[in-house]
């Protein structure tokens, strides 16, 4: 079995690449070609974290895949990174170990990024402007790979904690030197000042209501991927134009859409989006409810793997 490090993932990885990989994931997933089983999650309570597990394999493919990743917000008081994982990927034939990705939980947060820059290209965005709700490792690489597809000008963000905040707007002059980042006081001054929307936090009430959305507005909905999880307004799903889902039975049960689960026969699934894409009115108000599928980590850890060994 090879052990690869994220070194190595990191001198692999493409942005554009790994975007088209998440896009025949899910076109993949739409059409029934993948067994993706619900993900299983852990909570250690002593540290208030959560552990969660996915995994997928495609019919006819060569790998299965098994995810571990984790979420420890105390490590921040440690000086540790609140995030980690690591992916395991098999042969379909033999059940053989292949590759350990020892990514860290690099993989997870990467193709998480890639899934809502993807379907920013599939609605056929053209926004400069990006609002980020949130400071983590994820509200990083939004920014990062939505201009890998888009021609970014301009990031608006808010965080809770005003530090945090400080160092996402250092670090993000230094990822994107070309683009500006400005601070904003509120969720509601972010949807104010752009039209592209993501939302990337682990909060449990809602950061968005309906009253902030602008015609026009897209929102990708990163945060909410456990029970009781929520950073949109129910109102928001029930009023917008386009509801997408990565998996309708999974975001029911673990995404924005547990809380308005009486709209659920109206999402489009992302992957089913792909395949037929429907046209929206530059008015229109969509909707991307994320709660990340097994079959994205089966793609990107195959993705990475393929590159690796044909290197």
């Amino acid at each position: 079995m090879r052990v690869i490090e994220n070194e190595t993932i990191l001198g692999v990885f493409n942005d554009l690449e790994a975007i088209d990989a998440m896009r025949d994931a899910l076109v993949a997933q739409a059409r029934g070609e993948c067994d993706t089983p619900m993900p299983m999650h852990l909570a250690i309570l002593p540290e208030d974290a959560e552990i969660h597990i996915k995994s997928s394999y495609r019919i006819g493919g060569g790998y299965f895949a098994v995810k571990v990743a984790s979420g420890f917000p105390k490590n921040l008081e440690r000086g540790l990174s609140v995030g980690n994982g690591m992916m395991l990927l098999s042969s379909a034939e033999t059940g053989e170990p292949l590759a350990f990705l020892a990514d860290g939980g690099y993989l997870t947060d990467a193709r998480t990024a890639a899934v809502s820059a993807l379907m920013t290209r599939e609605l056929g965005r053209r926004d400069t402007v990006l609002g980020v709700v949130g400071t983590g490792i994820q509200a990083r690489l939004q920014a990062r790979l939505h201009a890998a597809v888009l021609d970014l000008r301009k990031v608006v963000v808010w965080g809770r904690t005003a530090s945090r905040v400080d160092a996402y707007v250092e670090d993000m002059r230094a990822i994107l030197p070309d683009v500006e980042v400005i601070p904003v006081a509120s969720p509601a001054s972010v949807a104010e000042h752009a039209s592209l929307l993501v939302t990337v936090t682990a909060a449990r009430t809602p950061l968005l209501a309906a009253a902030d959305i602008r015609p026009g507005t897209h929102i990708s909905a990163v945060g909410s991927d456990s029970p009781g999880k929520q950073e949109l307004e129910s109102s928001i799903l029930e009023k917008c134009d386009l509801l997408l889902v990565d998996s309708r039975d999974q975001c029911t049960r673990l995404g924005e859409l547990q809380h308005a689960a009486h709209v659920a026969g109206r999402a489009v699934e992302a992957g089913a989006f792909c395949d037929e894409p429907q046209l929206q009115d530059e008015s229109a108000v969509t909707v991307c409810d994320f709660t990340g599928l097994g079959v994205e980590d089966l793609y990107i850890a195959s993705y990475v793997y393929d590159k690796v060994v044909n290197a």
